[in-house]
């Protein structure tokens, strides 16, 4: 990469070269002439003819007046005439590098310019031209970002007031309901107070959930890492969840030796399993197996899980780590949950030093989680 870099500059720097190369030789040149004019006494006959022809003096008067102003003086001559030269000389350099400064400054200005398009300097300039393109794509990239952020946080807003005024109207509605009768039999009365209490611990885990992820993205969170039989916890997850997976005639399998260990927090990666195993259950096809699977290689222990549902785009799959991003935008957050579940997954796998990533291919999707092996 060095070599390459170098190789970049090396058209503008031959520019350079030959610019002050032709600078140089231009200077010695007009010095060398001068020198054989004034010192070899070419140009006293010049100035001699010009005075007789041109002013009509005759030879004595011409000779003497040459002598007195122009041969007398001739090294004055002579110092100001290099000066001159060196003085062009530098001009033209300065100009030169005056002419890239200028290119420059305007392809900054084009930089700053709201537009999509390209900046062009001169060809000797290219690796000016190449990086000032990738700050200025770069820019409209994070532009962009930030564009795509605001309007993820407008969506926030919107599902925070959706998502967190429907369980609350629930409890409300109840509650109002249960001062308004308070003689209504005990069998409505329990059914109406179970109802308010699921949608409060609902409302309860919704805004657990916003508070977590502000304290991943604070660096908040601490680990307390352990040794972990990574079966057991996969197995024990699994039978925990059963009810998630029953409505659907959904079963779980695993992969994985039984002796497989990692070091990690317990409660947080049963978070990020639990996390993927759930969201497995809300897109994977009726009376379909989602498979765990895992192996150890020198480095990591990858886990793998996989289910038989709907292929995700391309662009879904970029976004789907994205704090409150929904692949189904019409799910309520009864179904479809806060869409913070996959990026506290993500969060909690980066704190282990650690990589999540997900693919979907031929209707199967598969979440892959690696996580460093304990030095």
């Amino acid at each position: 990469m060095k070599t390459d870099r170098k190789d970049d500059y090396s058209a503008f720097q031959a520019t350079l070269i030959r610019r002050v190369g032709g600078s140089v030789a231009l200077s010695i040149t007009i010095v060398m002439a001068m020198y054989l004019l004034f010192w070899k006494r070419r140009m006293g006959n010049w100035i001699v003819w010009f005075l007789q022809n041109i002013l009509q003096m005759d030879f004595y008067d011409a000779y003497n007046f040459y002598g007195d102003y122009f041969r007398g003086n001739k090294d004055r001559f002579f110092i100001a005439a290099i000066t001159i030269v060196f003085a062009v000389l530098l001009w033209r350099v300065f100009r030169g590098m005056t002419r890239y400064f200028e290119e420059i400054n305007q392809g900054i200005e084009a930089l700053l310019a709201d537009d999509e398009n390209q900046i062009q300097l001169s060809p000797e300039m290219l690796p000016f031209e190449r990086k000032l393109n990738t700050v200025k794509r770069t820019l409209a990239e994070r532009k962009a970002e930030t564009a795509l952020a605001e309007q993820r946080k407008d969506e926030l807003v919107m599902y925070l007031a959706h998502d967190i005024r429907t369980p609350l109207t629930s409890v409300i509605g109840y509650l109002n309901l249960l001062e308004e009768e308070p003689n209504i039999p005990e069998e409505q009365r329990a059914k109406r107070v179970h109802i308010a209490l699921e949608k409060a611990y609902r409302l309860e885990t919704m805004i657990n959930e916003f508070f977590e992820i502000t304290r991943y993205n604070s660096q908040q969170i601490t680990l307390s890492k352990e040794t972990i039989d990574l079966y057991y916890m996969l197995v024990q997850l699994s039978d925990e969840l059963s009810p998630v997976f029953a409505p659907r005639g959904n079963t779980v399998a695993l992969h994985l030796a039984e002796n497989l260990t990692v070091e990690a927090d317990p409660e947080k990666l049963a978070r990020v399993f639990s996390n993927i195993l759930k969201n497995a259950a809300s897109y994977s096809y009726p009376h379909t197996e989602i498979t765990i699977s895992a192996e150890k290689s020198e480095r990591e222990v990858i886990i793998q899980f996989q289910n038989r549902g709907e292929d995700i785009s391309g662009e879904a799959l970029a976004s789907l780590f994205d704090k409150f991003y929904r692949a189904d935008k019409s799910r309520s957050s009864d179904t479809g949950g806060t869409g913070l579940g996959l990026a506290i997954a993500k969060e909690i796998v980066i704190l282990h030093g650690g990589t999540i990533s997900a693919t979907s291919k031929n209707h199967v999707v598969t979440f892959t989680i690696s996580l460093p092996l304990a030095h």
